[in-house]
């Protein structure tokens, strides 16, 4: 153990600041806001004895020279808070400081001793000299008035008079903004913020195989057969157009239909398995169109009001050009064979994972940045970034904080359905939005508890969670058994409990529930290994459902986010009852779900009233979003009474005020 020194410390400071919030790790990694939004700061901060303190919150921009500053509010109990706006993208700093402020404690002991009638002519005089030593640190025109006051107090010879001037509120508010902080204590270290664009936190995507556009059957699909649909997403309201690889595919191992080996020539192949002569991760597949068309493409989806997200999987096929380039930069096996993609027992013949541990670890970083560069330079501004969990924390926090700087509107998703430790260490370490284990929770105690923690935890500040009621890879067992209500269960809690959520379409619209074979989450005819073509018009198609859907959520600025999500209690296990509200209460969200496919539910809602912003057991309205109808409800306790194949669930606007 180290012995303490015997000599006094170099600078003394009476004030502790504890439990500062919000922050990630003690301030390891930052915080995550979006532009509009205010960073609300809090802290407990506290000094011996009875001296008064003062408070304030210093931010900047990262890299900026001076601090802004806000005096901090006392809530009681030593806690303190103030607030900061986000205004621009990039990274901001902020922390706090408090001092002993003799300024403050004077005026307010002056206060007590007046109310007890007791003398102050020494304690005036004392004040004089603390309001002279603040004109010191004052402006010019400051320091005239707070030297005339300090005149005024030793030379106002009436008691009344000088009493009144002492406690002058205007002349107090100038003196205190010259207070004299050199015993301040500033919290360490310094918290950071990201500021990301809104729609890192609000966004609605879809997901669509270009391969599988064309307009007619037994054709190849193109980049341009892709923007010919872009009417068709942009009017459901999905705002990002997400595209699985889009680069060459390799011949070697290539799977067939079903992920079966062997694929006949005319197997499309898996679009993961990247990389044959044509090139790899910077080039497109030859029939799906040139650079210029995928440009066209992102030129096209600004002018509908959609974004191009682009699938970033860092592998190969055994055809990359890197395995015969960079040979260095892959796993041999002992009888000299490259190592493939393995999840025993599953084997991926068809990709190389890249080796991270390579000794030209370097080289391959710095190759692996310059292709979200090359993308970038296209005009993409989104990644979705396949199973980032099986590569090195430490390459995504620097490939990500070193391309943010120069690209704050940059926005990565990660695809990792993984432990919660590393999904979340990938969010801290730079990831904007996150899949989630929404899939899999289906009870009401599964998604309360799960969302519960998403959204009302610290992994709030870091956590952006994207929700995903089906994927190319997942097709869920309810989605298989449940129906066409079920698809109509997952898509409107996807869209009222997440503000951002997305779809694999036309899958999902369509009502495609076939697996593989029993007790498997892959799809019958999996798009991942063969062209689909599918009747967009279909009469079961889910699209006005889905259209109506993000019309709600474009409409109710309460369901934009996921900091004010609030569960409330029903009777009946299969109804989930859940509502979202501005800070303001302006618009008020309740939806109640059936979660049952197959029945009919009815049951009583207790609703947490002060999360709706109501007071106590009056009258209100609620005004269902999906049948327009309108429904007078009285107090906290409500019937609800849900058939699935109608539409499984309300979702309420809540009008304040008498019904």
């Amino acid at each position: 153990m180290r012995r303490p020194s015997s000599d006094p410390p170099a600078e003394m400071s009476r004030v502790v600041i504890e439990a500062v919030r919000p922050q990630v790790d003690g301030g390891r990694f930052p915080i995550k806001r979006v532009i509009g939004d205010v960073v609300t700061v809090e802290a407990n901060i506290f000094a011996d004895g009875h001296d008064a303190l003062s408070c304030r919150l210093l931010w900047r921009r990262e890299g900026a020279g001076d601090w802004s500053e806000v005096s901090m509010t006392a809530l009681g109990n030593d806690r303190w808070r103030a607030d900061f706006p986000i205004t621009v993208l990039g990274r901001y700093e902020y922390t706090v400081e408090g001092w002993i402020d003799h300024f403050l404690t004077w005026r307010r002991d002056l206060g007590k001793r007046l109310a007890a009638a007791q003398d102050v002519s020494v304690d005036v005089l004392i004040g004089a000299n603390l309001v002279d030593e603040a004109a010191g640190r004052a402006p010019a025109a400051d320091a005239r008035r707070l030297r005339a006051w300090a005149r005024g107090l030793r030379e106002t010879a009436d008691p009344a008079a000088r009493e009144v001037l002492a406690l002058d509120d205007a002349l107090g508010a100038v003196a205190a903004r010259y207070c004299d902080p050199r015993q301040a204590t500033r919290h360490a270290p310094v918290l950071t913020v990201v500021a990301d664009r809104v729609l890192a936190r609000f966004s609605t995507w879809y997901e669509v195989f270009p391969r599988s556009c064309a307009a007619e059957p037994g054709r190849h699909g193109t980049l341009r057969d892709c923007a010919a649909w872009l009417p068709y997403i942009a009017g459901m309201g999905f705002d990002v157009l997400y595209l699985p690889p889009i680069h060459p595919i390799g011949r070697s191992f290539r799977k067939g239909p079903n992920n079966t080996p062997g694929a006949a020539p005319d197997d499309v192949g898996s679009p993961w398995a990247i990389g044959a002569a044509e090139g790899g991760h910077t080039a497109i597949h030859p029939a799906l169109g040139t650079l210029d068309d995928f440009r066209a493409l992102v030129t096209a989806a600004h002018a509908a009001g959609v974004e191009i997200a682009l699938d970033l999987a860092y592998q190969c096929a055994p055809d990359h050009p890197y395995v015969t380039e960079h040979p260095e930069w892959f796993r041999r096996r002992p009888d000299g064979t490259v190592q493939y993609a393995e999840n025993p027992p599953k084997k991926y013949q068809d990709i190389y994972p890249f080796d991270f541990e390579s000794l030209a670890w370097r080289e391959l970083w710095a190759e692996l940045r310059r292709i979200v560069v090359f993308w970038i330079e296209q005009g993409v501004r989104i990644f979705r970034v396949d199973n980032p969990h099986t590569k090195p924390f430490a390459f995504w926090e620097w490939l990500i904080t070193d391309l943010k700087t120069s690209h704050p509107d940059l926005i990565f998703l990660s695809e990792a359905f993984t432990r919660p430790g590393p999904m979340y260490r990938l969010a801290k370490l730079g990831f904007t939005q996150s899949y989630t284990y929404f899939t899999w929770r289906t009870t009401r105690q599964e998604l309360t508890d799960y969302f519960t923690e998403l959204t009302a935890t610290e992994v709030a500040e870091f956590y952006r969670p994207h929700v995903w009621p089906n994927t190319p890879d997942i097709l869920h067992e309810s989605l298989q058994t449940g129906g066409r209500p079920a698809f109509l269960i997952r898509a409107t809690l996807a869209a009222t409990l997440g503000a951002s959520y997305g779809i694999y379409g036309p899958a999902f619209e369509l009502v495609e529930h076939e697996p593989r074979e029993p007790a498997s989450e892959e799809y019958r005819h999996s798009e991942k290994y063969e062209i689909r073509h599918r009747d967009r018009e279909a009469a079961h198609s889910l699209r006005p459902l889905l259209t109506r859907l993000n019309e709600i959520r474009r409409a109710n600025v309460a369901l934009q986010a996921n900091d004010a999500l609030a569960f409330h209690d029903t009777d009946n296990p299969q109804l989930l009852c859940y509502s979202k509200a501005t800070a303001d209460r302006s618009n008020v969200i309740l939806i109640v779900m059936n979660l049952d496919p197959m029945h009919q539910q009815a049951g009583w809602v207790t609703v947490n009233l002060a999360a709706l912003g109501l007071p106590g057991e009056a009258g209100y309205s609620v005004h269902d979003l999906l049948s327009f109808r309108r429904y007078d409800w009285w107090g906290a306790r409500n019937f609800v009474q849900l058939t699935p194949g109608v539409w499984p669930a309300h979702i309420f606007r809540v009008d304040r005020g008498q019904p």
